[in-house]
């Protein structure tokens, strides 16, 4: 069974910073791409930042210039380093990655569980 465990999160004042990671653990045997959904209260989940294994990465453009998504492919796991964070950043944050399953025989969509992140002003 494939497992996206996250940490980081919290409670952080506006113009602060926090950092996200995400791994996957299990029955792993390609990672296409690893990446960081958000959902605020009221609104739909949206793409915050993408990166594929080949270090391709792209971010929403709300968070260009602050926020930065690395990979460690050896460890599969996805980071997200949140600088100059403002109050319309909270909301759950979750770890999303394209696993291949050798069951299913293609690449799955896995989420994580979702990480509380809480910007005051």
């Amino acid at each position: 069974q494939v497992q996206l465990v996250e940490s980081g999160g919290g409670l952080v004042q506006a113009g602060g910073s926090l950092g996200l990671s995400c791994t996957a653990s299990g029955s792993i045997n390609s990672i296409k791409s690893m990446g960081w959904y958000r959902q605020a209260v009221g609104k739909q989940r949206e793409l915050v930042a993408r990166a594929t294994s080949g270090g391709s990465t792209n971010y929403a453009d709300s968070v260009k210039g602050r926020f930065t998504i690395s990979r460690d492919n050896a460890k599969n796991t996805v980071y997200l380093q949140m600088n100059s964070l403002k109050p319309e950043d909270t909301a759950v944050y979750y770890c999303n990655a394209e696993i291949y399953s050798g069951t299913a025989m293609r690449y799955l969509q896995r989420w994580g569980q979702g990480t509380l992140v809480t910007v005051s002003s």
